[in-house]
């Protein structure tokens, strides 16, 4: 008589790849709205979070019908692997986040020059929803990222002012800066510009060629003169950067400053929401300022 052997079945090894779905849908789903469509940060973060729980149940069932699958043959294991599959990417998201978050300081806003900020042509305004910040960079996070970032300080270039801004202007749209405002660009129009006016707009011809012409007045740049961190002299430019991926909204600010016949420049980047920026502001930061450095290779002093 023949004896026909019955694997058992796994229900925990099925209802993994089910809640592995579930959580992988609703991940995909949300990013795309965050990264394309009008869903929020707040909201993103918290549908992310239901993902990440389906998807470590899941996890915890798959790892149920791998053991019985290993020790009594259970049918399931086909199930498990693909849960285990679908759970990767929520998983991978939130654990790099939490990597991130434990290895970065507590900031949300990083600035070349910690000791006087480049102040926002319009400050940023947010609705927070439920994650919270404080509104004020104090100097203890000023601090922080000085200990975190030691290498991220502005830069000082041996080139004119209106070479400085092209360079910055290029490496704006390579980096997908959007902008939305901007001080004293009239600053950064070469000398030439700013010389004589022309015969018919009060030279006197009738000297013959040895007149000179006159001087023309510049513009008064529209640059508010007294506030801490700001000169007339000064471009400011403020914008928007987005991550590629995720869409995280970050406000950027660009300072550019003529000094001693070298043009500084400094840089300031601050989260859109919360307390942590993961450390994305600085990476940015830094990211800009490399490509700084390789469009205006030649001039870049110390």
């Amino acid at each position: 008589m023949m004896v026909r052997y019955e694997r058992p079945y796994s229900h925990a090894a099925h209802w993994a790849r089910r809640f592995a779905r579930i959580g992988f849908v609703i991940f995909v789903l949300s990013l795309a709205a965050h990264r394309f469509g009008p869903l929020t940060t707040p909201h993103f973060l918290a549908l992310a979070g239901f993902a990440v729980a389906f998807a470590l149940v899941a996890v915890l069932l798959a790892a149920i019908g791998l053991t019985r699958l290993w020790r009594v043959a259970a049918i399931g294991g086909t199930a498990s692997v693909s849960a285990l599959f679908y759970a990767a990417l929520p998983l991978g998201f939130f654990f790099y986040g939490a990597a991130q978050y434990l290895t970065r300081p507590a900031i949300y806003d990083v600035s070349t020059d910690t000791a006087t900020p480049p102040l926002w042509i319009k400050a940023p305004v947010v609705e927070e929803s439920w994650i919270k910040r404080r509104p004020i960079v104090t100097p203890e996070d000023r601090e922080a990222q000085i200990a975190a970032y030691p290498g991220l300080t502005g830069r000082r270039y041996d080139g004119a002012l209106d070479r400085v801004f092209q360079g910055v202007r290029k490496v704006v749209e390579a980096t997908r800066v959007g902008i939305t405002a901007e001080l004293g660009v009239e600053n950064a129009r070469a000398d030439l510009e700013d010389l004589a006016v022309g015969p018919s707009e009060g030279a006197d011809t009738s000297r013959g060629p040895e007149a000179i012409p006159v001087p023309a007045t510049r513009p008064a740049p529209d640059i508010d003169v007294g506030i801490p961190g700001r000169q007339a002299s000064d471009i400011v430019l403020q914008g928007e950067w987005r991550t590629l991926i995720v869409g995280f909204r970050f406000d950027v600010l660009i300072r550019l400053r003529e000094e001693a016949e070298t043009t500084l420049v400094d840089l300031r980047v601050a989260s859109r929401y919360g307390q942590h920026d993961l450390g994305m502001g600085a990476s940015f930061a830094e990211e800009f300022l490399r490509a700084l450095d390789a469009e205006l290779l030649g001039i870049a002093g110390d």
